[in-house]
C-alpha cells in the first residue's frame, strides 16, 4: 500500500486562522506518523484579497510552529523555487491545468458552457422569490443542451445528475449519504478562467495525487459535488476526514470578535509553538487521560479513531495552562531553547544588552511561574534593569523611614558573606534578623521592593544570588536613601 499524501491548502487573504492550523496539524501528524507526504498548497484564486504579504504570514506561521512541508512553496521566499514534482503549488499558476480538465468534461458531455448573464440569473432569482419567498433558487439548466458556441463570455458548469445519491465513509463521521437532488449544475470555472473552489481543489488533489483530504466539518457540504467531479473525471476518490469545529466560548464561530484567532498573535503573546500544537491536537482528539504532549508524542499517538465529532469551545484558560506546563518542563522546553525564545521578549522591553547566557542564569527563578514568554520577560526584567523600575505605590508603603536603618543593617551583614550563594545569603539574613530582634515580615517586603522594585518576585535569596553582591548592596543602599527622604 502506498504511503498517504495529505495537504493543507490555505487562502492568502489575511491572517492564518488558529482553526486552520488545527487542520494543518492533523494532516501533518498523520503524514509524519505514516511516513507519508505533507503538501502545502496556496489557494489564491480570490484575486481581490490574496496578497504576497498574506502568503508570507502563512509561511512564517507554519515555520514558527514547526509544521514543515515536504512539497510546496519555498519555506522563506514567496516567489522562490518550489519543492516537489506536482507543482505549481499556487493555484493562479495552474489556470492552464484547470482549463484542460474543464475542456475534457465539456468534450465528454459532463460539463457545458453557460452564457447566462448575471443580470438574467438575478431576474430569475427575483421572480422565484416573488412567487415563493422560501424557495431556493437553482440554475434552471438554460444552456445545458446548447450546441452553438457564440463569441460571448461564458462560465463552465458541471452537468449534474440529480438522480441517486453520493455516499462516502468519513474517517471521523462514518458513512455519509447526500441525495443528488440537492445539487444543481454548479459552476466549475468563471468567465475569467479562474476555477471555483470545488473544481480547483479537485483538480489539484487529482494532479497532486492526494489520497486523504482532512479538513473542517464546514466543508462537508462541498464533499458530494467534489465526489461527482472525481467520478466524472474517472479519478480515484480520496478518503475524507472532517474535523469538528472550533467555536468561541460563546458558541459562535471563532472570529476576530472573540480575540486572538491569528496564529501570529499567539507568537506575539509569547506562547511556545509546541504548546499551541498541544492545545490544538487535544481540541477534538483524545489519547486516554493524557493532556500534555511533546510534538514527538503527538506524532506517535495520533489516530483518527479518537477524533471526536462534536464541536468544541475554545478555552483560553486551558490554553494558558498547557503553555505553562510546557514552559515549566525542561523536557518540553530545554533551557537553551527557553533562553533563545525568551530573549526577544526581554529585548522588546528595552533591555538590548541582555544575552541568552544572562537569561539562562536567571531562568530557574521564574520557570515554575511564567505562563508565556511575555510573562517570563516581565519577571526577568528586575534582574537586568538597573536600577529596577520602581512601583511607586510599593515604595510608598514599604520604603518608609523605619525601613532605612534596617536596609543598611542587612546590607552590612550581607557584605560580610564570603561565599555568595543562596544558602549562605539566607543564613546571613536570618542571623541578622534574629540579632536585631526583628521578624522576617518586618524586613521581607522592604528588601523585595529594594531589590526588584516590586512586591512580588522570585525568592529573595535567588534574586540576590543572580544579581550578585555589588548590585544587591547598591540596590539596598539606594532604597535606604529613598526611605530616609519619606
Amino acid at each position: 500500500m502506498s504511503k498517504p499524501r495529505l495537504r493543507f491548502a490555505p487562502s492568502p487573504t489575511g491572517y492564518l486562522h488558529i482553526g486552520g492550523v488545527r487542520t494543518a496539524l492533523f494532516n501533518w501528524l498523520w503524514a509524519r506518523k505514516t511516513g507519508g507526504t505533507f503538501v502545502l498548497r496556496i489557494e489564491d484564486t480570490d484575486r481581490e484579497r490574496s496578497t504576497d504579504a498574506s502568503t508570507k504570514v502563512i509561511l512564517d506561521s507554519m515555520n514558527w510552529l514547526g509544521l514543515n512541508w515536504d512539497e510546496g512553496p519555498h519555506p522563506t521566499q514567496i516567489h522562490g523555487p518550489e519543492t516537489g514534482n506536482y507543482g505549481p503549488y499556487t493555484q493562479m499558476k495552474r489556470l492552464d491545468i484547470y482549463k484542460e480538465y474543464a475542456d475534457r468534461l465539456i468534450k465528454d458531455r459532463k460539463a457545458f458552457r453557460c452564457y447566462c448573464t448575471k443580470e438574467l440569473l438575478d431576474e430569475q432569482r427575483a421572480a422565484l422569490k416573488a412567487k415563493d419567498p422560501k424557495a431556493q433558487f437553482k440554475y434552471p439548466g438554460t444552456c445545458r443542451n446548447r450546441t452553438d458556441e457564440p463569441n460571448l463570455p461564458y462560465v463552465v458548469r458541471f452537468m449534474t445528475d440529480r438522480s441517486g445519491s453520493i455516499t462516502y465513509v468519513d474517517k471521523v463521521f462514518g458513512e455519509v449519504t447526500t441525495p443528488n437532488i440537492e445539487q444543481q449544475d454548479f459552476v466549475l470555472i468563471r468567465s475569467d478562467g479562474v476555477p471555483l473552489y470545488n473544481f480547483g481543489v479537485v483538480v489539484d488533489d487529482i494532479t497532486m495525487e492526494i489520497s486523504l483530504v482532512a479538513r473542517g466539518r464546514d466543508h462537508m457540504i462541498n464533499t458530494p459535488p467534489q465526489i461527482m467531479i472525481y467520478q466524472a473525471l474517472d479519478a480515484k476518490v480520496p478518503e475524507f476526514a472532517h474535523l469538528p469545529m472550533m467555536l468561541a466560548p460563546s458558541g459562535e464561530k471563532l472570529s476576530k470578535r472573540f480575540g486572538a484567532v491569528a496564529v501570529s498573535e499567539y507568537e506575539t503573546q509569547g506562547f511556545p509553538p509546541d504548546a499551541v500544537l498541544n492545545y490544538l491536537a487535544r481540541f477534538g482528539w483524545s489519547h486516554g487521560d493524557q493532556e500534555i504532549f511533546s510534538k514527538e508524542e503527538l506524532v506517535q499517538a495520533f489516530d483518527w479513531e479518537h477524533t471526536g465529532r462534536g464541536d468544541g469551545k475554545f478555552d483560553p484558560k486551558k490554553f494558558l495552562t498547557i503553555s505553562h506546563e510546557h514552559l515549566k518542563s525542561p523536557k518540553l522546553m530545554p533551557e537553551d531553547e527557553y533562553a533563545k525564545r525568551a530573549l526577544p521578549f526581554v529585548h522588546a522591553r528595552g533591555l538590548d544588552k541582555v544575552t541568552e547566557a544572562d537569561v539562562k542564569c536567571a531562568l530557574y527563578t521564574i520557570r515554575d511561574r511564567a505562563q508565556t514568554f511575555v510573562q517570563a520577560a516581565d519577571m526577568l526584567d528586575p534582574f537586568f534593569r538597573e536600577p529596577p523600575e520602581l512601583d511607586e505605590k510599593a515604595a510608598a508603603k514599604f520604603l518608609v523611614k523605619d525601613a532605612a536603618p534596617r536596609l543598611r543593617g542587612l546590607a552590612d551583614a550581607l557584605g560580610k558573606v564570603t561565599d555568595w550563594n543562596e544558602a549562605e545569603l539566607e543564613k546571613a539574613t536570618h542571623d541578622w534578623v534574629a540579632a536585631s530582634g526583628l521578624e522576617m515580615k518586618a524586613i521581607g517586603q522592604p528588601v523585595r521592593v529594594a531589590l526588584t522594585g516590586r512586591t512580588a518576585s522570585p525568592g529573595l535569596y535567588q534574586v540576590m544570588f543572580v544579581i550578585g553582591r555589588d548590585v544587591t548592596l547598591a540596590r539596598l543602599a539606594r532604597a535606604a536613601e529613598k526611605a530616609d527622604k519619606t
